[in-house]
């Protein structure tokens, strides 16, 4: 069996890029408002954005219609209702939740990436970015997202 993975390096390779490029100033809201409302997969966007400015590939159609984790979201779900709870040790365990939601995200993406299909070579690595983030969340990237390309596709 083939996977674009080629090995766990690439994994965690795709999971630091993540972590870097959803710190980007204004990243992390515009993913999440994407996800909330059209219910589109942050790991799946995460995953374009990666194949194309650090590999400069065009993800496959597979691998942007990937349904999110169930886990992951039922984990976000409970987190976000234990939000409203000002009791100290609900919001120290929604600390805890949170911790197992990043751990199901990091499984999310490793199951993504393994499955995801043969990706093609993109001429242009912050094109390929942009078009895969597209494919995966149903419009162009929000300015955020577009800046960040360009500080990722500069730096590389």
């Amino acid at each position: 069996m083939h996977h674009s993975m080629k090995s766990a390096g690439e994994g965690e390779a795709f999971w630091r890029f993540s972590l870097a490029f959803y710190a980007q100033p204004g990243v992390a809201a515009a993913l999440i408002e994407l996800q909330d409302r059209s219910g589109r997969d942050v790991n799946a966007m995460l995953y374009g954005l990666w194949l194309g400015v650090v590999r400069g590939e065009t993800m496959t159609a597979a691998a942007a219609a990937a349904p999110p984790a169930d886990a992951a979201v039922e984990l976000r779900a409970l987190r976000r209702r234990l939000r409203a709870d000002p009791e100290p040790d609900i919001q120290a365990l929604r600390r805890r939740v949170q911790a197992v939601e990043i751990a199901a995200e990091r499984v999310a993406q490793a199951r993504l990436a393994a499955s995801a299909g043969q990706p093609s070579k993109a001429a242009d690595r912050a094109e390929a970015a942009a078009a895969n983030f597209a494919l995966a969340a149903g419009e162009p990237p929000p300015q955020a997202v577009a800046r960040a390309i360009g500080r990722f596709t500069r730096r590389a």
